[in-house]
């Protein structure tokens, strides 16, 4: 992904904080089974050198985990958290595959929300 209006878009989907990322998973329904994958790193978790390995990390998880977890028709994106980069590799593939797991579940508690209006 590479559109800031399709970043902004998966924020409004579902979400699940893990200690090293934050996983937003929204689901296009346009038909195409692609699943798409976004990164995200602030500069509030460091350098230029620390933001580049942290998404490279990403990438190769997200390689490795999204063809048989991720979901089909679905936008996928990582927001690096502060920590991440030091959290070693095997804990974020298994923190990767427990959120994926859960943001499968059609009961997910961080599904998006219908908004009300209020009578005013």
């Amino acid at each position: 992904m590479a559109k800031r209006a399709d970043f902004l878009a998966c924020n409004r989907g579902k979400r699940q904080p893990m200690p090293g990322f934050v996983l937003l998973v929204r689901e296009r329904g346009d038909g195409d089974t692609a699943m798409r994958i976004g990164i995200t790193v602030t500069k509030k978790i460091g350098g230029a050198v620390v933001r580049n390995r942290m998404k490279r990390r990403f990438r190769v998880l997200a390689r490795e985990l999204l063809p048989r977890a991720g979901i089909a028709g679905a936008d996928h994106v990582l927001i690096g958290r502060d920590g991440g980069v030091e959290r070693d590799f095997a804990t974020l593939r298994a923190e990767l595959e427990k959120a994926l797991r859960k943001i499968a579940r059609p009961d997910h508690k961080n599904a998006p929300r219908q908004r009300t209006r209020t009578g005013r």
